[in-house]
Formats: structure tokens, C-alpha cells, sequence
């Protein structure tokens, strides 16, 4: 991809964050070591590599499942839709009965577990967001790619239905038992947490999207998210979590508080305030990790201002130190999800196969913005936004989109070129 735009800290942001994501990435066959971990710095030998990316800390030899699926969006933006594949099936295979039906942690690049996060069958590494993230994932995948392994693919189809039945509760009180919330920090007794029910509500919609796309009724899956929206508002009412005997946790929780909000769970603005001044102030997060998705929470939210901030703040703190080590520039998840964030919350692409919703939001400071050779199903287009006009360009040769913007639906043939303007625009 290509970036063009009257914001030079813009491209500048842009194409470190692309170059940098790419050199994570492994070709399938090649070959490296595994197992490789700060307690085994030389790992435990060398094995040939699935098509894959590094997702997790820079001196692990392996991909995490929290980090592949928010990196997912950014990898295949930039060509490496076999790895996405490839990593999702590893995590979807390894949600076996021994297992529990929940999915391994983390795995070698060559697709066996990552000894660090796996020690035996009843003790790995799990934390319940991530199950149903992988369902979300799974969709996400299929939208952009159109490619129907993502839907028909038995052991994906299995996986998926058997994830969003799973219990959005903890199982333990440490991660190798299994608990209820990405937030590893505060040791609470969390039986239930926002993060892992929002993350459910948002299974829920992408399995209701991919059984349709099976040429199932989706109906069912719908209704249980509108369901959980409503329980969501009625009964946590300011809480982030449940202990186990019903008492319900307030305060700052970082993902636990963020999470409705980055899912649609809610769209409570004073919530979104709340995460703003926390964000910026007390409940400041020390992980660079942890700050990739508050982009991502403000877009969905049309807060361009404050998602803009926070990938400005993001990229600007590359060379600073990571708190495991290193650089911050160094932790995968920054250059991949900076790489989506333009896309997707800057350029506001929807994608569906060979269908395209465009709703771009440029923050003060950006005045346009081009970006061109984005993959969307078997082809690619270019996006240019300036004012209140969008103009797509259809790349293909052989693939006519739909493009929706500016409340218009056209057919974009390819090589042709057409412009929405919003209503109300010179």
C-alpha cells in the first residue's frame, strides 16, 4: 500500500508503521528456532515456519492470540492473508476436548505450542476475551478477504460455534487456570468481567454473520447479542466485573472498563469520558500494548480527535523503552495496528467481499488523505478523501465493486474511478 497525504507526520506514521509490521513476517518454509523465551534464550531447537507473523514480545519466538487477532486486520492490509489463515486454524485446532474447547495461548512459528504459556492439558494459559475474539476475528477475515475458508472450513465452523457457547467466566485465579479479564495487573477476584462479555457480544454478531454466510439462520445469534446489550444495561450499571459471590467491582479496570465500549457493547459517552481522562491521567496504562486499542475504542465511537491523539501518542513513543524490554517500536502490535487504524478508523473502510462502505473522519491537522493498493476481496482500490468528497478508485481488472459513501450506492467497475460528496459540501 501507498500513502499520500497533506499530514507528513501522517505518512511518516504510516509507512514506518507498514515497513516495520512486514519484517515480522515469515514466508512459509522458512526456517528458525523455537521455543525461544527469556528463560531459553536459545530456544530448543529449529523447525520449517508456517506463513506467519510475529505477534507478541520481540524476544518469544511465537505468535499470542491476543495479539494475532488485533493484528489481524493490519496483516491482511498488508498481503498476508495465508499467515492469517494459517495462525487461526493453529489457535482453532488446539480448542480440543482435552483442552477444554478453549484455545492455546501461544504457539512456535512452525505451529506447536509455545512451552512458556504451556505446561500440560490443564495448564495453559487462558484468558476468557480471547475465545471469543477468535470468532470475531474469523469474520472480520472473511469480510475483507471474501475468501470462504473462513466460513467453510470444518475446523474453523467448529471452533466458532463452540466458543460462543463457552462461559465468558473465570476458571481460575491465575492465567494457567483461566481467568475472566485480559487485565493481568491487579490480581482481582473477577468470576465475571467487561472484557470477556464484550467480547462475547461481539461473537455473537460475527457468528450471526457467518452463518448466513453458510446459508444458515443467523437470526438466533442476533438475538442472544441484543439479549446480553440489554442484561449489559440493566444489571452492570457502572460495574466492570462480578466477583463470585454477585458483588459487582467498580472503578478504573483498564481493558475490563474499556472493552464495552471498544466492542458496542455500549456506547455510553460518559463511559467514553471516563476512559478519556483516565486514559490520559491516573489510570494511564503502563503497556504500549494496552494502548493500541484506545485508538480503535474512539473511532467506533466518532471520537476522530481522540483516536488521532492516541496514535500520534503511540507513534511517538516507538523509541521508548517497553516495560518487558526493548522498544516500544519493537512490540508487534504497534506498526500492525497502526497500519489498520489509518484504514479502517481514519479512511473508515467497511468491507464485504466485493462490497465497500466508506465513512472517513480526518481530525484537525489532516486535510487529506490518499491511500492506495488496499486489498479488499480478490482486488484492490484506492481511497481519497479531502473535505467533505470521497473518491474510490477500482484497481481490479476483473472485479466491479459496490461502494457505499455519502448515504450513495454506485457500482465501481474496474479501473473506473467515482466520487461521493456529503451533503451539504462544495
Amino acid at each position: 500500500m501507498r500513502i499520500d497525504s497533506s499530514s507528513e507526520e501522517l505518512v511518516a506514521m504510516f509507512e514506518w508503521a507498514r515497513d516495520r509490521a512486514l519484517r515480522w513476517a515469515h514466508p512459509a518454509g522458512s526456517r528458525g528456532p523455537l521455543n525461544v523465551d527469556e528463560r531459553q534464550p536459545h530456544g530448543t531447537g529449529e523447525g520449517a515456519y508456517l506463513p506467519s507473523y510475529w505477534a507478541g514480545y520481540a524476544h518469544r519466538s511465537g505468535f499470542y492470540l491476543r495479539d494475532f487477532v488485533h493484528q489481524l486486520p493490519g496483516a491482511h492490509l498488508l498481503g498476508l492473508h495465508a499467515a492469517n489463515l494459517a495462525m487461526l486454524r493453529c489457535f482453532a485446532a488446539s480448542a480440543t476436548e482435552e483442552h477444554g474447547h478453549r484455545p492455546v495461548w501461544a504457539f512456535n512459528f512452525d505451529g506447536s505450542y509455545l512451552s512458556i504459556d504451556y505446561r500440560s492439558p490443564d495448564a495453559f494459559v487462558r484468558e476468557a476475551p480471547a475465545v471469543y475474539e477468535l470468532v470475531e476475528a474469523g469474520a472480520a477475515a472473511y469480510r475483507w478477504t471474501g475468501d470462504r475458508s473462513y466460513v467453510d472450513d470444518p475446523v474453523l465452523w467448529d471452533y466458532y460455534r463452540r466458543a460462543v457457547d463457552l462461559p465468558p467466566t473465570a476458571m481460575g485465579t491465575g492465567i494457567f487456570d483461566g481467568t475472566a479479564t485480559y487485565n493481568e495487573q491487579d490480581g482481582e477476584p473477577l468470576a465475571v468481567a467487561g472484557d470477556g462479555v464484550a467480547a462475547q457480544y461481539a461473537a455473537f454478531l460475527a457468528m450471526a454473520e457467518l452463518s448466513r454466510a453458510r446459508g444458515l439462520d443467523g437470526d438466533a445469534y442476533e438475538r442472544r447479542a441484543l439479549d446480553l446489550r440489554r442484561r449489559f444495561a440493566s444489571e452492570w450499571k457502572g460495574a466492570r466485573g462480578f466477583t463470585r459471590d454477585g458483588t459487582p467491582v467498580t472503578g478504573w479496570g483498564m481493558e475490563s472498563s474499556w472493552f464495552p465500549a471498544l466492542k458496542r457493547l455500549t456506547a455510553d459517552e460518559d463511559l467514553l469520558d471516563h476512559i478519556d481522562a483516565q486514559t490520559r491521567g491516573p489510570g494511564r496504562p503502563h503497556n504500549v500494548e494496552a494502548w493500541t486499542y484506545l485508538p480503535d475504542t474512539f473511532f467506533r465511537h466518532g471520537r476522530t480527535e481522540t483516536a488521532w491523539r492516541w496514535m500520534r501518542e503511540i507513534f511517538a513513543s516507538r523509541e521508548g523503552e517497553h516495560v518487558a524490554g526493548g522498544r516500544n517500536g519493537d512490540y508487534p502490535e504497534v506498526s500492525f495496528t497502526l497500519v489498520s487504524q489509518v484504514v479502517e478508523g481514519l479512511l473508515g473502510m467497511r468491507p464485504h467481499g466485493d462490497a465497500i462502505v466508506t465513512e472517513p473522519s480526518l481530525p484537525s491537522g489532516v486535510d487529506w488523505l490518499s491511500v492506495s493498493g488496499i486489498p479488499v476481496g480478490g482486488g484492490s482500490v484506492a481511497v481519497h478523501h479531502e473535505g467533505g468528497t470521497t473518491t474510490l478508485t477500482n484497481l481490479s481488472r476483473h472485479l466491479t465493486y459496490t461502494w457505499t459513501a455519502c448515504g450513495l450506492t454506485q457500482r465501481v467497475p474496474p479501473g473506473a474511478t467515482l466520487t461521493a460528496r456529503r451533503t451539504g459540501t462544495a
